[in-house]
């Protein structure tokens, strides 16, 4: 049996946890709608979002239905996180000016040197896609936008889907819910 290093231990610790945490969430939403009666989903495809930020704007609710996700199988630990982090920073600080979500919902937590970890409080993310964009700009795609389905109202016609420029936004059937890249 291979011997593991501690930073490989807590990767995959926090792999398992996040992995468990996200399937968690997508069967209780599942239920809610199949409860509902619902049989399609609106759903974002991560590849051809621009972030032109109008999940944030256009969404009939308050505060968007389109959340920021963070798949940490593709990214879990890093120091410089292009998601987090404005470009050109002066200082590595979590400083308001230099930090690219503009309500603070992406925090991070240290692991041991050099590395921290990154989460998303839903309840602050207004699905702007800033960090997004700064992830797929100047990371490997990590971050990305995604409607969470426990509070989109699931709209015979998405508001945010009619202006979408890039046609990312699509009703799917409710086995294919979300499109998450692992």
């Amino acid at each position: 049996m291979k011997a593991y290093e501690r930073r490989e231990f807590l990767r995959t610790c926090g792999q398992v946890i996040a992995g468990g945490t996200i399937l968690t969430l997508f069967e209780l939403s599942l239920r809610k709608a199949m409860a509902k009666g619902a049989t399609y989903f609106w759903q974002i495809d991560p590849t051809k979002c621009t972030f032109c930020g109008r999940c944030e704007t256009d969404c009939v609710l308050p505060m968007s239905a389109v959340k920021a996700v963070h798949s940490v199988k593709i990214c879990g630990f890093c120091d410089l996180c292009g998601g987090y982090y404005r470009p050109n920073v002066k200082e590595l600080n979590t400083a308001a000016e230099n930090l690219m979500c503009p309500t603070g919902a992406i925090s991070r937590r240290f692991v041991e040197e050099p590395y921290f970890e990154y989460s998303i409080d839903e309840d602050l993310c207004n699905g702007c896609g800033k960090c997004a964009k700064g992830c797929n700009s100047f990371g490997n795609g990590a971050l990305y936008l995604q409607i969470k389905q426990n509070l989109c109202k699931n709209c015979n016609e998405c508001e945010i889907a009619k202006v979408c420029p890039a046609d990312a936004i699509r009703r799917v059937p409710i086995a294919k819910a979300y499109n998450l890249k692992l």
